[in-house]
This record gives C-alpha cells, structure tokens and sequence, in this order.
C-alpha cells in the first residue's frame, strides 16, 4: 500500500503480511508452549514503551506507512499502503526489537498520497487543491488549505485559466504540519460554509477535535461529499522523501488528489485538513487530515 499526500497533478498513498515461514514457526511455537502458558496474555505495553515503538517506526523511514496509538488495545497501529514490501514491514519490527509485541499492522489498498485541488477548487501554478475553511483575524479574511498546497505557489486563483484571483499565500507549513493559510484579495469573497457538492452548503459556525469513531464529512473539488468516521488521533505519516507529519487524524473516508486542503467536519463543527491517504472513492481507503484546532491557533484566526 502506498501513502501519498493529496498533491498537484495527483499522487495518491502505501500494510501487513506474515510470511509462510513466520506463520510456520509461530505455529510451531504454539504446539510446544504448555497450554497454561499460551492462555496467559502478554502485558500490556506502557506508555514509555509504545512512544519507545514510535520512535523506532520512525527511524525505520519507511515510506507509505501511518501509526499512532491505540488507547484502548495498548498497541501502536502501523497502517501501510501497497507499495510497502513484506521487507520492509520486517525492517519495522526489526526496529521495534524486543517492544515489536506493541505493534499491530494493517494493510490498506492504495498508495499514500497528498492530495491538492470550504471544498471547492483553488489553483496556483500547475496545482489545484481544494479551500479548506475561510476565517478571519478581525476585519481581514483568509482561506486555510494544506500546507503542501500553498508550498507550490504563493498567488491562488479560483479557475483554472488563473484569472481570477483569490489571494496571496500568507503562510504555510510542510512538513511537520500540513497546513497553510492565504489572505483573501476581496473579503467579500469569503464564505463562512462549506460547499455540499449538491447545490446546498454547510454553515460552518465553531471548530473542535476530533475523537475516535466520530461520523465525519469531508469536501473536495475532484469527488464532492464524502463521509465516514474517525480511526485514529495523532497518526503520524511518512510520505516519502523526507516529508513525514505528525499529529493527524485518521479516517476511513475516501478522497482523491485534487481533494487535498478542503475540508473535514462534522455537523456544523470544523475539523480538519484534507491532507493524503489512499485508495479512491470507487473503493475507498484511508485518508490523513491535519486538525483545523491547530492551523487556526497557529494563525490566529477563527472560523464565522
């Protein structure tokens, strides 16, 4: 399976497999182990131990792979696309060393990707992304999207043929975060909704965080409204080439590339930011979102 971040031009995401002779030996193991011991359940792993893992995963950088920690099951959860190898994934546990009993992998379809295009379409260069939320700082407005949107330029237009501006870039960061902010040429452009997809929008009225099993909705210019819940908080994603971000939200709605940047939420309340995943929305997938909490403190803006 293979991570991606929603990016210009679409790319798109990279899970776990036992090997025959793994599966062998773990059997083999079974057989000779008394049965008061195989009933006995391995301890759970602390808090110190499962950042411990963590780190290993991390230093492992291996491309298309997510983790973050499960509170309930006391394991950190790898997801990986499919574009990492049964190689690799042992080269993870390889790295956790005697803590790999912490790790609990899965597989999605799909590479990991980022993903560029209130969840209609911006350009900039030779990149389309979708606009997150509008905001403001008193009297002046500003469009958030992702921060490896506003990295591929710094004048945003609302159509294709860029002639009709929309801002300037006033921030951005990438990676780490995923986040970037544009100020709005005409404030009276900005609209506090999102866009439905269905010729209705969605007003927008407070921001919050997001929390496991949540039921989500997230817009984009390339597959509309989609929908979904909440997996996981504080996932952390490598991308590849050196572009990992931490603290994300993970979910199992779809997007596409061209959905990167718009918007996650759920009800009224703004959540995220589209930033990458897998799979499509023929099949589904997994996808990443920056929390909105975050870019809005980090800025100093609010939702309206």
């Amino acid at each position: 399976m293979n991570i991606k971040r929603f990016t210009p031009h679409g790319r798109f995401a990279r899970g776990a497999r036992l090997t025959a002779v793994a599966s062998a030996l773990l059997a083999a193991v079974a057989l000779a182990t008394p049965s008061a011991a195989a009933d006995t359940p391995a301890p759970r792993a602390t808090a110190a131990t499962l950042a411990q893992v963590g780190d290993a995963v991390l230093h492992a950088d291996v491309p298309g792979t997510a983790w973050y920690t499960d509170a309930k099951s006391g394991k950190l959860v790898v997801t990986a696309d499919s574009t990492v190898s049964a190689a690799e994934l042992a080269e993870i546990k390889e790295a956790a060393g005697s803590r790999a009993s912490a790790l609990e992998i899965k597989r999605t379809p799909g590479t990991f990707n980022k993903l560029i295009a209130g969840g209609q379409a911006i350009y900039a260069g030779g990149g389309r992304c979708s606009l997150g939320f509008n905001v403001r700082s008193g009297s002046t407005y500003y469009a958030l999207t992702a921060g490896h949107c506003t990295d591929i330029g710094s004048t945003w237009y609302t159509n294709s043929a860029q002639t009709a501006l929309l801002g300037t870039r006033a921030g951005s960061s990438f990676p780490g975060n995923d986040y970037g902010i544009i100020r709005h040429s005409n404030a009276s452009a900005a609209d506090g909704r999102v866009y439905l997809y269905n010729g209705s929008y969605r007003d927008i009225t407070g921001a919050g965080n997001a929390s496991v099993g949540q039921s989500v909705q997230r817009s984009g210019s390339t597959t509309g409204l989609h929908g979904g819940s909440v997996t996981g908080l504080n996932a952390t994603v490598n991308y590849g080439g050196g572009d990992i971000v931490y603290g994300l939200i993970q979910t199992n709605v779809c997007a596409e590339p061209g959905d990167s940047g718009g918007p996650l939420f759920s009800g009224t309340t703004a959540l995220g930011l589209t930033s990458g995943g897998s799979g499509n929305c023929s099949s589904g997938g997994t996808t990443f979102f920056q929390p909105v909490t975050e870019a809005l403190s980090a800025y100093g803006v609010s939702v309206f």
